[in-house]
Formats: C-alpha cells, sequence, structure tokens
C-alpha cells in the first residue's frame, strides 16, 4: 500500500505495481463483419412414420381407434350388394381437412394411401366371398377413425328340387310324410327363404341358420297330412334371396319342378244311408276310392243289379260291398220308393195326352 504524502513518481510505480498483480481485462471485441458470419446449420427433425399403403394404422382389440378422434367419414354407397363375379365400386370421403390420408383395407385391389377428401375403391370382379372392407383416415393430431362397408356377395342356387323322404311311392290318406326342398350351391344361404306350396297355395317358409359366406347345399323340409282332396295335388317348392333395401329390385328367385302327390283312399260311400227314389227312377249311389274299389250289391244275402226302372216291390235294405286295396268295407243303404213322376208316370203321362188330342181332333 502507498501512503499519502510521496512524490508523484512513487505513487506511480505503486499503481503500476498494484495493476501488473490484479490483473482487470478492460478489452472488448470488435463486431464482426456481416461477411464473416456463418448461417446456422440446419436441425435434424425425426420423420414422421409413414403408414403401410394397404393396411391402416393399428387399432385395438376392442375395436376403437387408438386416440379418440371424431370421425368425419362417409361411404357411397352406404351398402353394398354384388353378384360373385361382378364388378363393384365404393367411394370413401372425408368432410375436414384436419385428416392427412385416407386408405382402404380391403383383400382385392386395395388402392394406394390418399391425400385428397375422397378415396375409390374398384374391383373388376368379386371373387372374394369373406370381404370386408374398411375405410380410415388419419389425423394430423395423431388420431384415427374408420368406418366399415357392409357388403352382401351372393350367388343364386344351381337347382332347387323337391321330393318325398323315404317315400317314392303312392301315400296313404291321414299318413304324416316329409316333403324335402334341396337347394344347391346358394349364398349366402342365411339370407335364403324357401317356401312350400301346394297347388297356388302357400303350406309355409323356411329359413336356414348357417352363416357360412361362401355357397352350400342346404335341405329344408316341411311335414304333411294328405286326405283325399290332396290325391292329384302338385307341390313345389320356391327359394328365393332376400338381400335387404340394398339388393336388387327382384331378388334371385329358382323353382322345382312339381311333384304329383298319389294318395290312396279306402273306399267311401258318396250317398246318402237313405235314399228316397221316385217310381220309374235308376237307383244310383257310388263308391269312391282310388284305386277304384270292386263294388257289389246285395239284398237279402243274394248278389243284385241297381234296378234302372224302381217299382215298389224294389223298396228295401241293400248292402254294398266294396273290396279296395285296403281291405273290404261294407255299408248299409236303405231305399224307399215314392209314387209320382218318374220314368213311368212320365210314359203315362204321355199317352193320356195323346188319346185326348185324338179325341179332339175326332169330334171335329
Amino acid at each position: 500500500m502507498c501512503a499519502s504524502g510521496q512524490p508523484i513518481t512513487l505513487l506511480l510505480f505503486c499503481l503500476f505495481g498494484s495493476a501488473t498483480s490484479s490483473p482487470v481485462s478492460m478489452h472488448t471485441s470488435a463486431p464482426p463483419l456481416l461477411s464473416q458470419i456463418s448461417p446456422p446449420s440446419p436441425t435434424t427433425l425425426a420423420s414422421p412414420l409413414s403408414p403401410s399403403l394397404s393396411t391402416p394404422p393399428p387399432i385395438s382389440n376392442s375395436g376403437e381407434t387408438t386416440e379418440k378422434v371424431q370421425c368425419p367419414l362417409s361411404m357411397t354407397p352406404s351398402t353394398l350388394v354384388v353378384r360373385f363375379g361382378d364388378p363393384v365400386t365404393a367411394n370413401c370421403s372425408i368432410s375436414r381437412t384436419d385428416f392427412f390420408g385416407l386408405g382402404w383395407e380391403v383383400k382385392l385391389g386395395a388402392p394406394t394411401l390418399s391425400m385428397d377428401l375422397f378415396v375409390v375403391w374398384s374391383v373388376d370382379r368379386m371373387t372374394e366371398w369373406n370381404e370386408k372392407p374398411m375405410c380410415y383416415a388419419l389425423s394430423e393430431q395423431g388420431g384415427q377413425c374408420h368406418i366399415n362397408l357392409p357388403l352382401t356377395v351372393y350367388k343364386p342356387p344351381d337347382n332347387v328340387s323337391i321330393s318325398f323322404v323315404n317315400h317314392p311311392g303312392p301315400m296313404m290318406e291321414g299318413h304324416q310324410y316329409t316333403l324335402q326342398c334341396t337347394v344347391q350351391d346358394v349364398a349366402p344361404v342365411e339370407n335364403l327363404i324357401v317356401t312350400f306350396y301346394r297347388g297356388q297355395t302357400a303350406l309355409g317358409q323356411l329359413q336356414s341358420n348357417n352363416t357360412e359366406k361362401e355357397p352350400v347345399t342346404e335341405i329344408f323340409s316341411l311335414n304333411i297330412t294328405p286326405s283325399k282332396e290332396d290325391d292329384g295335388v302338385q307341390y313345389w317348392c320356391e327359394a328365393k334371396l332376400e338381400l335387404g333395401p340394398a339388393g336388387i329390385k327382384h331378388p334371385p328367385m329358382v323353382r322345382s319342378e312339381k311333384l304329383t302327390a298319389t294318395v290312396l283312399i279306402s273306399p267311401q260311400l258318396v250317398c246318402p244311408t237313405k235314399l228316397r227314389v221316385r217310381e220309374g227312377e235308376s237307383l244310383s249311389c257310388e263308391v269312391r276310392g282310388n284305386p277304384p274299389p270292386l263294388v257289389t250289391w246285395f239284398r237279402d244275402g243274394q248278389v243284385v243289379a241297381l234296378p234302372t226302372n224302381l217299382r215298389r216291390k224294389d223298396a228295401g235294405k241293400y248292402t254294398v260291398s266294396a273290396k279296395g286295396l285296403f281291405g273290404q268295407n261294407n255299408f248299409t243303404v236303405e231305399v224307399e220308393v215314392l209314387a209320382g213322376s218318374g220314368t213311368t208316370i212320365s210314359c203315362n203321362t204321355h199317352f193320356l195326352l195323346a188319346g185326348l188330342l185324338i179325341q179332339m181332333i175326332n169330334s171335329l
């Protein structure tokens, strides 16, 4: 430390010595020239992952997207029905611009990821039975959404036939039989409705619970109990694919051939058991059956022929014996002969009129 009152030279020496023992830099760099400024090297950013061009980003097992995003997607058409082998086209569009990519997840003809507001899926020939088209969109916020296109691929049946189960011959009235309608190679069978008919009368409709999408052959059965009125009627069945409101205007429909039924009928009496007949008339009483029975008339135990010109003496009880395929049936018919204008009475009346006419002519 320098004391006060020292000569000036000594003061300067002290100041110099103090400066060298504790140097303080007072130097400031001059600003560089503009030509000497180098541009900063660009910062390298991580590239976003590019989604697959044919498959959407992963979706949770529950079917929900991994991030909740309002999904503004729409389909045209909203439902699609196409025959196997025919072309198919559908458009998926989006109503917002904060989604940067649209795509289809399909097995056939998957289009590339689109940056437009729509993407079209088009196939020249639909050859996939289990196609489940899905359109998806990627959000700029990292979320995603998708919608499914309900698609039905159908094929009309190759053939429809009808038959009786284990019974190729005639049926017996009052017995139960099973009609069987076989539909060959149809898809989807769960959309098939089979109707059984007796003539033009529908007997019932059946539908399969088989969910197979590919063509299958399905058999439908219906029980019937024929009566004598069913002899000679025709049974048939009709197979129709009901494809819903989005289906074609006239649903595919295939009919079977017609099966004519033969019903064996036991002999039956077709006239009342009490007959009132006028004199001169004929006795008529029919016995029916299938096959036609052998009919024999008896009176007092004797075989008789039916009288064609009844008289009072023909009144009484008759026995009708009808022998058919199912055995023999006997019927009793009571005949009452009334006096009146039968054939004989009519002839007598004609003779009386002729006599009166002759008398009138002679009197002239």
